[in-house]
């Protein structure tokens, strides 16, 4: 069975964007510098990302237009929209995320990425559907916009997997006990 990851990046104080959705933050301690850190390697294992419509968009609208970011990938959006016209290799969808999920996982190919937004990563989290949190803690502390986690009705117990720092980024890895 494939892996489900939830690899997203947060302010110190656990929020993924600004209350407008802005992410312009999403940088070390030096903006200019070019350390790759862990993404690059993270992306080229996967094959399958899941997100949400509001992240779909502000991909598609904002920060990557004219240029799907993950064209060897197959996208699933998470939506009730109907009569979108979505990019190559991006499907929308509004099955069940506990049936995506279900069904990804006995595929072949590499992991699933939980891209975003903190509603589709805590529909996964109350699920149980994570099998890795690979968080990365950016450098600042934001006081407020979208966070990460919601309330839980019981802890979630995890594993430190792995840790690794670059420009003051620190990623924390984390699975199943």
């Amino acid at each position: 069975m494939r892996n489900v990851v939830l690899f997203i990046a947060m302010s110190l104080d656990g929020f993924i964007a600004a209350k407008d959705g802005g992410v312009d933050w999403l940088v070390g301690q030096d903006p200019d510098s070019t350390e790759p850190g862990s993404y690059p390697a993270f992306i080229a294992g996967v094959s399958d990302i899941v997100m949400g419509y509001t992240t779909y968009h502000q991909l598609a609208t904002e920060l990557c237009p004219g240029a799907w970011p993950y064209p060897d990938k197959t996208t699933y959006v998470l939506t009730h929209r109907e009569g979108e016209t979505a990019e190559a290799g991006v499907s929308f969808t509004d099955e069940p995320l506990d049936a995506l999920i279900g069904r990804l996982k006995v595929q072949q190919g590499g992991e699933i990425w939980i891209c975003g937004g903190a509603a589709v990563a805590n529909q996964c989290i109350r699920l149980g559907l994570i099998d890795r949190y690979h968080i990365s803690v950016i450098p600042v502390i934001r006081g407020g916009g979208v966070r990460l986690f919601e309330a839980l009705d019981a802890p979630i117990p995890l594993r430190l997997i792995s840790t690794e720092s670059y420009n003051g980024i620190v990623d924390l890895v984390y699975g199943e006990r």
